[in-house]
C-alpha cells in the first residue's frame, strides 16, 4: 500500500525530471510552498513514467476507499461496545448500593468475608487486557509500556508478580518474553461476555482466595471519548467495602457521564457526531431490611459484582480499541487523500512538461527547414 501513517513530505523545490526534457524545467514553486500553511501544498520527489505514476493513483484510490471502510466500520461497532457498557451500569450502581447498605450494617461487627480481607501484600497478580487486532494506532503499545512500567515498580519494591493475559496481541507479547512468569493465557471475542468474564473471574479469585497472590490488579484501556482513551490500572482484589473500583491510589474512577456515537449523512457522506448522555439509576431506598443474613449476600454478592466489573473493563478496552481503529483509519484516509493530490499533481505537470516538450521540437524542426 503506498498510504503512510506520516503526512510530513519533502519541499516542492526537490522536484525534478530525469529525463530527456531536462531542458525544459518547471518554475520553481519554492516561494509559494514557504508561505502556504496547508501541507498538502508540498510535493515529494516522484521519479517514474506516467504509466507508472497512474497505476500508483489508483493504488492510493483503493487503499483510501478501504481505509473509509473501516472506519465506517469501527464506528458501528464501537457505538454497540459503548452501548453494551451504559446499558450495564444500572446494574453495577444498584449493586453498589446494595454492597452499600449491607456493609453499613457490618459495621459493627467481626466479619470474614475473604474478598475484602486486607492482607500484607507480598505478591501481586496483574491481570492485562489488550486487543485481538492490529490497525488500531498506539492502541496495544500503550498498555503494553503501562504494563512494563507497572513490573518495573514491583519489581523496585521488592514484591513478587504474575501475569494474567487477555488478548492475542497481549499473548504473543509476552509468549516472547520467557523471563515474565504468566499464569494464564486467554483470549477474548469479538463482543465480551459474561462467560468470559467468569473465566477470568474465577482465575484471579482462586489465586486470591488460595493466598498464592495478595492482591490483583486490573489493567485496560478506559474509555473517555472518540479520540481519548487512558490506559489505567485499578485495584480488583481486595474489593473495596462499598464495592466500588478503585485505583491503586484507593480513589474512586467509576464513570458517570458516556459518549454515544451515531452515523449521520452530511454532505452526500457518512460522518460520526457525538453526544453526551448520562445514565440514570433508580435510587436504592434507604428502609429497606434484608430477610437472610448480611454476611450471606455480602458472599453471594462481591463475587457477582467481581464478575461484573471484569464484563465492564472487557467491554470498555473494546470500545477503546474500536476509537482507536476509527482514528487510525480516518488518519489513514486522510494521508490517502494527501498522497493522491500531491501525485495527480506531479501527473498533470510530468504530462505538461512533456508536451511542452514535443511542441517544442515541432518547432524547432519546422524552423529548420525554413
Amino acid at each position: 500500500m503506498w498510504v503512510s501513517s506520516k503526512a510530513s513530505l519533502p519541499d516542492t523545490s526537490s522536484l525534478s525530471f530525469g529525463s530527456a526534457l531536462n531542458p525544459f524545467r518547471l518554475p520553481s514553486q519554492h516561494n509559494s510552498t514557504l508561505n502556504s500553511p496547508s501541507r498538502s501544498s508540498t510535493v515529494a520527489p516522484v521519479h517514474c513514467s506516467l504509466r507508472e505514476l497512474r497505476e500508483r493513483i489508483d493504488s492510493v484510490k483503493n487503499t483510501q476507499k478501504i481505509t473509509e471502510a473501516m472506519k465506517l466500520v469501527a464506528a458501528a461497532k464501537v457505538r454497540r461496545a459503548q452501548e453494551a457498557v451504559v446499558n450495564g451500569r444500572p446494574f453495577s450502581e444498584t449493586l453498589v448500593e446494595v454492597l452499600y447498605n449491607i456493609n453499613e450494617q457490618l459495621q459493627t461487627e467481626d466479619i470474614d468475608v475473604p474478598l475484602i480481607k486486607v492482607r500484607p501484600v507480598k505478591k501481586v497478580a496483574l491481570v492485562v487486557v489488550t486487543g485481538d487486532r492490529g490497525l488500531c494506532g498506539g492502541f496495544n503499545n500503550n498498555l503494553i509500556k503501562k504494563a512494563e512500567a507497572r513490573i518495573a515498580e514491583l519489581k523496585n519494591l521488592g514484591l513478587e508478580y504474575t501475569v494474567i493475559s487477555v488478548g492475542k496481541k497481549g499473548n504473543s507479547y509476552f509468549l516472547r518474553r520467557p523471563y515474565i512468569p504468566v499464569d494464564k493465557f486467554l483470549e477474548g471475542g469479538s463482543l465480551p461476555t459474561a462467560k468470559e468474564a467468569q473465566a477470568i473471574a474465577d482465575d484471579v479469585f482462586s489465586l486470591f482466595v488460595s493466598e498464592e497472590v495478595d492482591k490483583v490488579e486490573l489493567l485496560y484501556t478506559k474509555f473517555v471519548s472518540l479520540v481519548k482513551s487512558d490506559p489505567v490500572i485499578h485495584t480488583l482484589l481486595p474489593l473495596s467495602p462499598k464495592g466500588e473500583i478503585c485505583d491503586i491510589n484507593g480513589q474512586c474512577v467509576d464513570a458517570a457521564e458516556d459518549e454515544f456515537f451515531r452515523l449521520t449523512t452530511k454532505e452526500g457522506r457518512l460522518t460520526v457526531e457525538r453526544d453526551v448522555v448520562r445514565t440514570e439509576t433508580v435510587s436504592f431506598s434507604p428502609i429497606l431490611e434484608f430477610e437472610q443474613d448480611p454476611v450471606q449476600i455480602l458472599d453471594a454478592l462481591l463475587p457477582l459484582y467481581l464478575n461484573s466489573q471484569i464484563l465492564r473493563a472487557l467491554q470498555e478496552s473494546l470500545a477503546s480499541e474500536l476509537a482507536a481503529r476509527m482514528s487510525a483509519m480516518s488518519n489513514a484516509t486522510d494521508n490517502a487523500k494527501d498522497l493522491k493530490k500531491n501525485l495527480s499533481m506531479v501527473y498533470n505537470r510530468k504530462r505538461q512538461a512533456k508536451i511542452t516538450g514535443e511542441i517544442l521540437e515541432i518547432v524547432a524542426g519546422a524552423e529548420a527547414l525554413v
